[in-house]
């Protein structure tokens, strides 16, 4: 599988960079990565964000979209995500040992559980979100914070869920709280995409959405014969729309600085990822 960047490089490098200012608070807390070498944004979450095998396609995870916003030459991404796994399987599987292993002083960790923390009648990933879920949290912040690394937490992307009236509603219960504490507790940057997903499914309603999420007619995959509704993970466009959310996010709260992103509103072609 690959991105194929080629196609969006000569429209994307000419247009101008948009950046969101923040508060001194923020700044202050500002990752600075070192200068004269590229920052490797590492990712740490679920299927959500993970690369997909040919076999799942049109399902993409946003962590495969993120760097069409960042600049080659100044940041790469290193998408370990995985499907299914919650703070706690990802922990507990060893899955975190090989991104401590190689990520370097300046790199960035985001880390975004939630989905499946969530599943608390399963021993293996279930977590309580007032105890066990902050408690995994800081072993990522501790990890990347130990090896010199800038962790970032964000907040579970929202479902595709409406209510009769056609109201985006929350999915997450009590986790996208428990994380805004631990941001707040621990000093680092929160990126807010639960909050910044349901308004962008606000705005768009329960029909247009569906373009955004792994919905798919009989027929029109041959990875789903029958057809498919997904509610949680993204068609192509979708992840697109998240990691655009994300980078938005990277740079209201200053994570990254404003000459490592792209225009965050531009558009990205057609055939954008090849399977």
């Amino acid at each position: 599988m690959s991105l194929t960047r080629r196609h969006a490089a000569a429209s994307l490098a000419a247009l101008p960079l948009t950046f969101a200012a923040t508060g001194t608070a923020e700044a202050r807390r500002r990752p600075r990565p070192r200068p004269g070498r590229r920052t490797t944004v590492y990712i740490a979450g679920d299927s959500t964000a993970a690369t997909k095998l040919p076999s799942a396609a049109p399902e993409t995870g946003w962590g495969m979209a993120l760097p069409f916003f960042l600049w080659d030459d100044r940041s790469a991404v290193a998408n370990h995500a995985v499907n299914g796994r919650s703070s706690k399987s990802f922990y507990d599987e060893g899955l975190l040992t090989p991104i401590l292993t190689a990520i370097r002083p300046g790199d960035l960790l985001l880390v975004q559980f939630g989905h499946n923390d969530e599943k608390t009648e399963d021993p293996a990933r279930g977590t309580d979100p007032r105890t066990t879920y902050p408690q995994y949290l800081r072993l990522y912040l501790d990890g990347a914070r130990e090896r010199g690394a800038h962790p970032v937490l964000l907040t579970s992307v929202e479902r595709r869920m409406f209510d009769a009236a056609g109201n985006a509603q929350p999915t997450h219960g009590a986790y996208p709280d428990a994380v805004r504490r631990l941001a707040r507790a621990e000093g680092v940057p929160l990126l807010d995409i639960q909050a910044s997903s349901i308004e962008l499914w606000q705005r768009l309603g329960p029909e247009a959405t569906q373009g955004y999420f792994n919905w798919l007619a009989p027929g029109e995959s041959p990875n789903y014969p029958a057809g498919r509704q997904d509610n949680t993970h993204f068609q192509p466009h979708g992840a697109i729309e998240v990691a655009r959310l994300v980078a938005r996010e990277l740079a209201a709260r200053r994570v990254l600085r404003p000459r490592d992103l792209r225009r965050l509103d531009a558009a990205i072609p057609d055939g954008w990822i090849t399977w």
